[in-house]
Parts: C-alpha cells; structure tokens; sequence
C-alpha cells in the first residue's frame, strides 16, 4: 500500500458514560463531544472513541496499550492523580519488568485494562 498510516483510533466503551468521561478527562485527554453518547479523546498522538454502550464481556476483554518514554516516570504520575480513590472500580498496578520492557496497568471505571510500557529494544 502506498497511502501513509496517520492514526489508529479504537471503540471503547462504558458502563457509566459521565463516570468514563471524567476518569479520562482526569487521566490528561481532551475531550471532544460528537454526540450526546459519543465522545472523542485525544492526547499528544492518541486517540480513542468511548460511547456510551456496555456489554461486560467486551469491556472486561478490551486492553489498550500506549507506548512511554519512561514507564517509572509515567506509573509515579499515575499515582499522583489517585484515580483509585476517585474512581472506586478502578485499580492500578505498579511497574513490572518483562523480557521486552516495563509496563504498569490502570483498569479505567469499566474494566478496560490499559497497559503503559517502554521497550528495551523496537
């Protein structure tokens, strides 16, 4: 194919879309409302869709990995925002050394698992 990739934007969704928006909101995306049950999120590069529409067994099987420069300075800016105690479902998971890189995890208020990780070698 001769046409240039310029992005990869992916559906997610929500159990309670307003606790959603404000999780991410609160994560550093910008929000850009399309419809009163659709949203756009951008941040830098990234961007994903959430809409208001649940079904537990996409959710819960749903992870989104977004590559970092430093996975420990990312985790410690995780924790500072304290998204756990804001956002009761949601969990956070410290930094963790695999065979290709470092990753930590956040489960947003659905069960949408998201991993932030950095390769050793691309």
């Amino acid at each position: 194919m001769k046409q240039n990739i310029k992005s990869i934007r992916p559906f997610i969704g929500a159990k309670n879309f307003e606790e959603s928006r404000a999780f991410y909101r609160d994560l550093g995306f910008e929000e850009f409302v399309i419809e009163s049950n659709f949203s756009v999120f951008k941040k830098q590069e990234i961007a994903f869709y959430l809409q208001d529409y649940y079904a537990k067994e996409w959710i819960e099987n749903t992870m989104i990995f977004v590559e970092v420069e430093s996975t420990d300075e990312y985790y410690n800016e995780l924790l500072s925002l304290d998204l756990p105690q804001k956002y009761e479902t949601s969990k956070l998971t410290p930094v963790r050394m695999m065979d290709w890189g470092k990753e930590c995890f956040l489960h947003d208020p659905s069960g949408i698992l998201w991993h932030f990780g950095e390769f050793f070698n691309k």
